[in-house]
């Protein structure tokens, strides 16, 4: 018997959108303003890059130290809550983060967001665990991204515009000695709405996504039903959480579930082996993770790093004692922080175009391996380019010809993340050590990404000190090209799922050999709500199975009949709390 389409469950990636959202709205609202910041707390103009660099590498370090533990505690407690306790800390420690008046201040604030959030891996969990068929694959790894690229588009502007209110807006805000005390705290409290949205919203709607939790009791989940019960004028019963919505499975005298999905009920076969490290790290897994690292390195330090490109001075010809074109030139754009913001908002549209109609695509047609080789090679060759940008004869050209690059380098991560996501999860061996696996990976690309911005942006400060802005994007370009190799010897694979989402190829021969066992498929009997029948054979139909629960649901007094196909178990003493859910047809 062949298998229906596979849906995207659509609600839930609606949900997590909504909770993903203020992560990267906070994160890239400071690209615009980070250097101006870290002027106004006393650094002296040549030291800011550094100290940009820095700034942002603390967060990725600090990261590091505890993804792995977020990771582990995931697939202990369930990905639902670990989401919820990062978007708080993260709320949390960016309004103190706007508050700051000293650089340690600001740069603790930054480190204590990186240890209290592990949502990177957890949430690319969640989306593995809805989305376990290959052939979704692309479109429901693209969705994450977007929403990061949405989030893109409207950070850099939204704290552009915000930051130092008082000064760039002073007929609302001029006399609010608040925000003249505090000139960047403005982005970050308004940026808490967001988070205080996706909280609620995650905490009444995010269904669990890990198996052993996802069937525990969840107030939120009940709480969020009652409210829609109420707002619908309608009594629902409250319910646990559902592994895939009725958008993912077809009907069956109106109700149908799988057997685990059966609150409190005890599986046959008992707890999976655990996995040692050497059989979650396999090598695959491991070359895929060092490329995951790379990327991470060289494409944070290009953004810690080109907005202060943009804000740095021009130099014109002779304004540089030293300067021997085509490659001793110390020269920048001498653009403001909103300025910059318009550049990355611009760029962030046409990235959401880019995200959500090519690469799922593109990354169907010709493969995700394919597509990670050619925009790993594309990351050099952007940096190289990119420095000379500064030497365009007018401001127009120059915005022009930059605004190229940030969106070809763009492109590239569209396209590299998402397939370096899509690879890691299908080198899994199981799906019990997604959330470890994920966190090691957000781990290992922490690492690049602290070592990428703090080595860049010193880089820079002695590339400008001695008149060569070349020199910071051709050690960019060097690192790229490096961290293209790893990507020649990986080999994309069917992943942990792959075997059991193939079709049958219409055989009915019963001695083929399947790839995996079928897990029991069991349907609540018509009009007795205390009879569940479970398919056992994976080889009855629905018609059958559907016979045998209308023959199980007349003999009232038959409480378990084993046949070739199915077994009748009586669930009438659970509190099941989907029975009485039926939809009102």
């Amino acid at each position: 018997m062949k298998r229906g389409t596979p849906k995207l469950p659509v609600q839930q990636f609606v949900i997590l959108s909504i909770c993903r959202f203020a992560e990267p709205v906070i994160f890239t609202s400071v690209f615009p303003y980070l250097p101006e910041m870290i002027r106004s707390l006393g650094v002296p103009k040549k030291e800011v890059s550094k100290w940009v660099g820095f700034t942002s590498a603390i967060f990725s370090i600090c990261q590091c130290l505890t993804a792995v533990s977020w990771g582990n505690l995931s697939d202990r407690i369930g990905r639902k809550p670990i989401i919820l306790i990062g978007l708080f800390v993260t709320m949390t420690f960016s309004i103190i983060f706007g508050l700051s008046k000293s650089l340690p201040m600001a740069i603790l604030a930054r480190a204590c967001i990186g240890l209290g959030n592990g949502n990177v891996g957890i949430i690319r969990t969640v989306v593995a665990e809805l989305v376990p068929e290959k052939e979704l694959q692309p479109r429901a790894f693209s969705l994450m991204p977007l929403v990061w690229t949405i989030g893109s588009i409207f950070g850099p502007a939204f704290g552009g515009a915000l930051a130092d209110p008082a000064k760039r807006h002073p007929e609302v805000f001029g006399h609010i000695e608040f925000f003249k005390k505090y000139p960047f705290a403005l982005p970050n409290i308004a940026a808490s709405v967001f988070f205080i949205i996706g909280i609620v919203t995650g905490f009444l709607f995010l269904r669990e996504t890990l198996e052993s939790r996802k069937y525990k009791r969840d107030y939120g989940l009940m709480f969020g039903d009652m409210l829609i019960g109420a707002c619908c004028g309608r009594r629902t019963k409250p319910k646990t959480a559902s592994p895939v919505d009725d958008e993912r499975t077809p009907l069956l005298n109106g109700d149908r579930t799988s057997r685990s999905e059966i609150p409190h009920q005890k599986k046959s076969e008992g707890k999976p082996a655990k996995l040692t490290w050497a059989e979650i790290l396999s090598p695959q897994s491991q070359l895929i993770l060092l490329e995951y690292a790379a990327l991470g390195l060289h494409s944070l330090a290009f953004d810690s790093v080109f907005p202060v490109f943009l804000n740095y001075p021009v130099e014109e010809s002779g304004g540089h004692i030293g300067m021997k074109l085509p490659f001793k030139f110390a020269r920048g754009f001498g653009i403001d922080s909103q300025a910059i913001g318009i550049l990355y908002t611009l760029n962030g549209i046409i990235g959401m175009i880019v995200q959500f109609f090519i690469f799922p695509y593109t990354a169907n047609r010709y493969g995700v391996l394919y597509c990670l080789k050619i925009t790993s090679l594309g990351f050099p060759l952007v940096y190289a380019l990119i420095p000379f940008t500064a030497l365009f004869p007018t401001d127009a050209t120059r915005q022009i010809a930059a605004f190229i690059l940030l969106c070809a380098k763009l492109g590239c991560v569209v396209f590299a993340f998402p397939c370096c996501t899509i690879l890691l999860t299908n080198s899994a061996p199981s799906v019990q050590v997604l959330g470890t696996l994920n966190g090691v990976a957000t781990s290992v690309a922490a690492i690049g990404r602290a070592v990428g911005p703090a080595f860049i942006g010193a880089v820079f400060s002695i590339g400008v000190k001695m008149g060569y802005m070349i020199f910071p994007w051709w050690t960019l370009a060097i690192i790229g090209l490096l961290s293209a190799v790893p990507v020649f010897w990986v080999i994309e694979t069917d992943g942990f799922a792959g075997a059991s989402l193939d079709d049958d190829d219409g055989s009915d021969d019963s001695d083929s050999e399947q790839p995996y066992e079928e897990a029991p498929t069991s349907y609540i009997s018509g009009g007795n709500e205390g009879l569940i029948v479970e398919r056992v054979n994976s080889k009855a139909t629905d018609a059958e199975t559907l016979r045998i629960c209308e023959n199980a649901a007349n003999d009232s007094e038959s409480d378990h009949d084993d046949t070739e196909n199915t077994r009748i178990k009586d669930y009438s003493s659970i509190d099941d709390p989907r029975r009485g859910l039926r939809p009102n047809n």
